[in-house]
Parts: C-alpha cells; sequence; structure tokens
C-alpha cells in the first residue's frame, strides 16, 4: 500500500472512522459526463462494471467523479475538491458527472469501497473524498502527490512570488 493511501486510511479513520479498503486509483478523464475522454461505456458490462471503472480510472494522472463538471459542481464538496484543484493549477483532469449516469455512481462507489462522490484519484490510486483533498491541501502533501505526477503546483510560484516580493 502506497504512503498516499495510508495517509488518506489515517485521514479517513480520523474524519470517517473507517469505511472500508480504498480501491485502485483513478485517472484524469476530462470533463463531462460519464466519460469525456475515454468514456463511461464499458465494454459489454456497462458504465458501472469494475473493468469500465477501472479503465476511467487509469485513462489519466488526476481523475476526479462528482456530481456536475467543474464548470458546474452541484454540490458543495464537489465544488471544493474542483478549487483546490483550481488553487493548485490543475487544469488538466477527467471529471465524471456521476449524476448522468447511475450504474457509474455506484460503480465508483464498489470499486473503492467509498460510499461518497466526491472521489479523487491520482494516477490510478484513490485519494478520496473532499476532506481529506483539503486536508492534503492544508498539510502540503497535495503539492507533493502533483509532484510525482509531473504536476508543479501554481502555490509553489506564488510562494516563490511573495518572498520575493518581501525582500
Amino acid at each position: 500500500m502506497s504512503r498516499l493511501v495510508r495517509a488518506a486510511w489515517r485521514l479517513a479513520g480520523a474524519t470517517a472512522a473507517g469505511r472500508g479498503r480504498a480501491g485502485r486509483a483513478l485517472s484524469q478523464a476530462g470533463t463531462g459526463t460519464g466519460g469525456g475522454g475515454g468514456g463511461a461505456e464499458g465494454g459489454g458490462s456497462g458504465s458501472g462494471s469494475r473493468e469500465a471503472v477501472e479503465r476511467l480510472v487509469r485513462a489519466h494522472p488526476v481523475v476526479v467523479f462528482m456530481k456536475g463538471s467543474p464548470a458546474q459542481p452541484l454540490c458543495g464538496f464537489s465544488n471544493a475538491v474542483v478549487q483546490i484543484l483550481r488553487l493548485h493549477g490543475v487544469e488538466d483532469y477527467r471529471a465524471h458527472d456521476v449524476l448522468q449516469d447511475p450504474d457509474l455512481r455506484q460503480g465508483i462507489k464498489n470499486y473503492s469501497n467509498w460510499p461518497t462522490i466526491p472521489q479523487v484519484y491520482l494516477n490510478g490510486e484513490f485519494v478520496g473524498g473532499c476532506d481529506i483533498l483539503l486536508q492534503m491541501h492544508q498539510n502540503g502533501d497535495l503539492v507533493e502527490e502533483l509532484k510525482k505526477l509531473g504536476i508543479r503546483s501554481a502555490l509553489l510560484d506564488a510562494e516563490k512570488e511573495k518572498d520575493q516580493d518581501k525582500k
């Protein structure tokens, strides 16, 4: 189990009294309904099948299953995830609107063994939901995890500018 998943589960235990075992990661899949770039269509088994979800999770380095879209989140928790990613300058990610596909909505919950939406995946690893992403943002872990994906957090540049302004 990776350090990221262990850290997420420590947080999950504190915030959700442990809800099960993390599934495999999810990667970016663009914005839109159930798919965007790779789609939610599952090879005969439906969009909620383990195989279909696995394809979505592995399709991109950053994947979010949410209610609504990044342009129009339909719940506060999904909005918070979008805002955190924006703060870090992460624009290239896949978002899947689970409200458009009930099979995908249940399928992702089964896949991760996590009962709530949004769900965030980094490089195919399940990170958690809004609460865990927020904690990672606050403690600096998100900057490090993004760096592993080759994504430089915009917050690093903002800190550098702030330090130069002080001189």
